[in-house]
């Protein structure tokens, strides 16, 4: 998810157009050999370019899934869509909201620009809104001093390891949750791979996210909040898993991201 497509894209654009300009002027194609086949066949990308371009920049959005901090809801090698349009316009690029289309709201999966490097794409599931307080007391989440609702699913200890699984409702949205660690083999207490207590207040125009497998997810506990600015999109649906090299691809996870009654 590294790579920044949208620059690609606009820069290829932005050659052929002169090109285009260059032919215009100098009348390029007219002219015998190479040089006007090449000139031609820039000309024919012109378009192909720009709505590929103003298709990923405004509408819809293909990303791949890196890792498993948000594992259940997200398997490593997912194919999912961002919806370009729900949290507003943005230049491409630059990411420079033009049109305000809506906000980002408690339980959506979010893609964003990484803070700390923003030529990395995140994404994580929002869990504070602007002038939300945060708290994470013994592995439990508070928002604005309400105890967030979870109910378990199943749980696993190995006397080694142990792991449970939640239906956690966040707003009007319920989505799986993992929580894992190990366990202590002198005196069988669980401990967490991600003990992080503390309590954030979410400022202005920013959000706090947290990744679904709560005890492995690099978020907003160990970083910090997402600016707007930084904001790219809402993910919504899983259309293909295919596992890279010699594997042929699956489409028995295609779906909405939240399939809760599914499971």
């Amino acid at each position: 998810m590294d790579i920044d497509i949208g620059f690609w894209l606009s820069l290829a654009l932005a050659i052929t157009l002169v090109i285009w300009g260059l032919d215009k002027a100098l009348k390029l194609s007219k002219q015998e050999g190479r040089l006007a086949s090449v000139v031609e066949g820039s000309n024919s990308l012109i378009s192909v370019f720009l709505v590929v371009l103003v298709i990923r920049s405004f509408i819809v959005e293909p990303f791949t899934i890196p890792s498993g901090s948000m594992l259940p809801t997200l398997q490593v090698n997912d194919f999912i869509l961002v919806n370009k349009f729900a949290y507003g316009l943005r230049l491409p690029v630059t990411n420079t909201k033009i049109i305000e289309t809506g906000q980002p709201e408690r339980g959506d999966v979010m893609v964003f620009k990484f803070p700390e490097n923003r030529n990395q794409n995140f994404i994580k599931r929002v869990v504070g809104l602007p002038g939300d307080e945060i708290k994470i007391r013994d592995n439990r989440l508070f928002i604005n001093g309400e105890l967030i609702t979870r109910n378990l699913v199943r749980e696993g200890d190995n006397g080694r390891f142990w792991q449970s699984e939640y239906i956690e409702t966040l707003g009007e949205v319920d989505h799986f949750i993992w929580q894992e660690g190990k366990v202590n083999p002198f005196t069988g207490k669980k401990v967490s791979n991600m003990a992080i207590e503390g309590e954030w207040t979410v400022p202005e125009n920013a959000f706090f996210v947290m990744g679904d497998n709560r005890d492995n997810s690099n978020d907003s506990r160990v970083w910090g909040i997402v600016p707007d600015e930084l904001v790219m999109g809402e993910a919504f649906l899983i259309w293909m898993h295919w596992k890279p090299i010699f594997s042929l691809p699956s489409f028995s996870r295609n779906g909405a991201i939240d399939k809760v009654e599914a499971n």
